[in-house]
């Protein structure tokens, strides 16, 4: 830049140098004075030259300045540079040391993994050389197990499949054992709602008979008078002995309907006793209802007493025998409580002989067992255990309360009494004729059952008891095992199902014993 300022400032003397020599020299031309144009020129070249010098120190000043601003600015820009470059080589640094830590962790678990690498690799000849000793130590013990069993590889084979096959079903039976446990809850309580349902679509066939009584009349005029003026007769006897008297289109009799049957009794003497005598209104009727109940009341009584005496039963206690009576007036499918009572003692009382068992005792729990019936129209729950606390409140035995409350099985059985009393029942209820069983189709059903029995193998004999509420197999312990008994009897419960049509349930008893028998001589 200075060398710049110096020649531009040389080339301005130059300039004006020449134009002035022109200038003289056009003077010349012209004759003026050639020397005072000398004169002038050298002053002014001097005067160019002191120009000239003035502006090159100007420059030469300028230049220095500049240069040393710009080698200022220079320096400060190579400070700047200095300081950025030394921040980089910081940071350089510091990325070179991760990554020599890095270089080195790599390295260090390279050579960890080298030689774990190595240990595995020896371990596995090792283990392969294990396995290799192993598998000849396998097979020299399979030889002499040969040996001595005196059973090749594939006899083994197909006696070890066996026992586990075996062990397989044992398993199972024990597994079934417990699901029959944990479904006997479920199916305790379906079978309620199924038995409900039952009850409900047949109960229709004996609910007619044995809720309502058809009283005779000698003419259809005595319709008009039981009736009264303005119905005030049949309201009268309604009222006094809560039944309804239905009175329709059937010629010469009138229908009283209850289905408490006491009720029902006392209402068909009372109009017997009105119609016989023929004055019949309101206070009349109510003296002849009362009469009515006590006679009523006398012939419970009288039946009750009866069937003790001819049962051979003594010291029931008043309420009881008043009770049993009741039971006169009650039906359960078809077949009279009373006389099923009286059956069931009976037969209880011959059982217990044969057992050598108190008779006396088996005949009275047996006479007793319904006795709840008599007021299952009066107290909720069960006759088994209403007849159980009526026992226990008037002064029966602690045998013959449980007797007559585990009749069911609702209570555990506490002596060998309560079981009697229950084949007792099932006898007397199941036979044929007592409740409404046709003795052909009954028979034929023993017999299906019995046959569906034997078509299993293993069944040495089997047995329909309990009216074919229950069948007993008697089993041959060599092919059948304690496990297969229970696989058996289910079994031929679901062939039972499949293939027999029947009321309520069938019990399938699996029996299994083994005898041993030696003569002493």
């Amino acid at each position: 830049m200075l060398i710049t300022i110096l020649w531009v400032a040389v080339a301005a003397a130059l300039a004006v140098a020449t134009f002035l020599l022109g200038r003289s020299a056009s003077r010349r031309q012209h004759a003026h004075d050639d020397l005072a144009a000398r004169t002038e020129a050298e002053r002014l070249i001097e005067e160019a030259k002191t120009r000239s010098d003035l502006l090159i120190k100007e420059a030469e000043l300028k230049a220095k300045d500049l240069t040393v601003q710009a080698r200022a600015e220079a320096e400060q820009e190579l400070r700047e540079r200095r300081r950025e470059l030394n921040a980089i080589e910081a940071k350089l640094e510091g990325r070179e040391e991760t990554l020599e830590k890095r270089l080195e962790a790599f390295e260090r678990r390279e050579a960890d993994l080298s030689r774990r690498d190595q240990a595995l690799r020896n371990r596995e000849k090792a283990l392969t050389d294990k396995e290799a000793e192993h598998q000849a130590l396998i097979d020299e013990a399979r030889r002499q197990l040969e040996e001595v069993a005196g059973l090749t590889r594939e006899e083994a084979k197909r006696a070890l499949m066996d026992e586990m096959l075996s062990q397989a079903r044992h398993d199972a039976s024990r597994q079934i054992r417990v699901i029959e446990e944990e479904a006997r809850e479920e199916a305790d309580r379906r079978a309620k709602r199924i038995i409900s349902i039952a009850i409900e679509r047949l109960a229709g066939e004996f609910v007619a008979e044995r809720t309502v009584s058809v009283l005779a009349l000698p003419s259809d005029e005595m319709k008009g008078r039981i009736i009264g003026r303005e119905g005030r007769n049949i309201r009268a006897i309604e009222a006094a002995t809560g039944v309804d008297i239905i009175i329709d289109d059937t010629p010469e009799a009138v229908v009283i309907s209850c289905h408490n049957p006491i009720r029902r009794e006392i209402a068909r003497v009372a109009l017997e006793r009105l119609i016989s005598d023929g004055r019949i209104h309101p206070g009349r009727i109510e003296e002849v209802v009362r009469r009515a109940e006590t006679e009523v009341e006398e012939s419970i009584k009288e039946a009750g007493q009866r069937a003790l005496i001819e049962v051979g039963v003594h010291g029931v206690h008043p309420e009881l025998t008043k009770l049993l009576g009741m039971l006169k007036y009650r039906y359960s499918y078809a077949q009279n409580v009373l006389m099923h009572s009286i059956e069931a003692a009976f037969i209880c009382g011959a059982m217990a002989a044969e057992l050598g068992l108190n008779e006396k005792q088996a005949r009275r729990a047996a006479l007793l067992h319904d006795i709840g019936k008599a007021l299952t129209h009066e107290v909720e729950g069960s006759h088994a255990l209403i007849g159980g606390e009526l026992a226990r409140k008037y002064g029966e035995s602690a045998k013959i309360v449980n007797a007559i409350a585990a009749h069911h099985e609702e209570v555990k059985a506490e002596t060998i009494l309560a079981p009697l009393v229950d084949a007792a029942d099932a006898l007397s209820g199941a036979r044929p004729g007592a409740r409404r069983e046709v003795l052909e189709s009954y028979v034929k059903r023993l017999e299906d059952l019995e046959a569906i029995a034997k078509s299993f193998k293993g069944v040495d004999k089997c047995f329909a008891v309990q009216a074919g509420r229950e069948m007993r197999l008697i089993v041959e312990p060599s092919q059948v095992s304690d496990e297969d008994a229970t696989m058996l009897a289910r079994d031929v419960a679901r062939k039972i199902e499949t293939d027999m049509t029947y009321p309520g349930q069938i019990r399938v008893t699996v029996i299994r014993e083994t005898r041993a028998t030696e003569l002493a001589r």
